[in-house]
């Protein structure tokens, strides 16, 4: 390739930061998810639930009951945030709270009967439009890609 090169690395020429946006790792992440949560916002919007509040439930609906931090994790929330989802999502009936025996500042959450209800309600929607993308995208890419992020996620984790 030498001095003229015609194609980049995804980090950019060397010596060269920010690299070319359109090649960036964290903002070609940003919007995939963005092109691909712009199908999702209005089904869920038209079930008064935003992305973060479906998330919560989701792993809860997949996990049964969870810690607060746990839930945080597997949701990919930050703590500060979850708490006034939760709060939301406990005024709505959605989730249950109980309060941990042996530790009073530990909280218990899980899918209240309303929530099941939401989530069976909403489950085939989404899948219709996960359906939408993966006829588009294609089944065997869509594991690919989810595969590769897998182990993204794996080697950012043991760094």
């Amino acid at each position: 390739m030498g001095a003229d090169m015609t194609s980049k690395s995804a980090a950019g020429e060397p010596g060269r930061f920010p690299p070319d946006t359109r090649r960036s790792l964290p903002i070609a992440l940003l919007r995939a998810r963005e092109a691909v949560m712009a199908r999702f916002r209005p089904m869920l919007a038209g079930h008064d639930v935003t992305e973060q509040q479906w998330r919560v439930l989701r792993v809860l609906a997949e996990s049964g009951e969870l810690d607060a931090s746990d839930l945080a994790g597997r949701a990919n929330i930050l703590a500060p945030s979850l708490t006034r989802i939760l709060r939301s999502l406990e005024e709505r009936k959605l989730i249950n709270r109980r309060r941990d025996d042996g530790d009073g500042r530990r909280s218990w959450l899980s899918l209240a009967p309303d929530g099941r209800k939401l989530i069976e309600k909403v489950t085939p929607q989404a899948g219709v439009i996960y359906a939408e993308i993966e006829a588009r995208f294609g089944k065997e890419r869509i594991e690919a890609l989810l595969d590769m992020l897998d182990e993204l996620v794996l080697l950012a984790r043991r760094d």
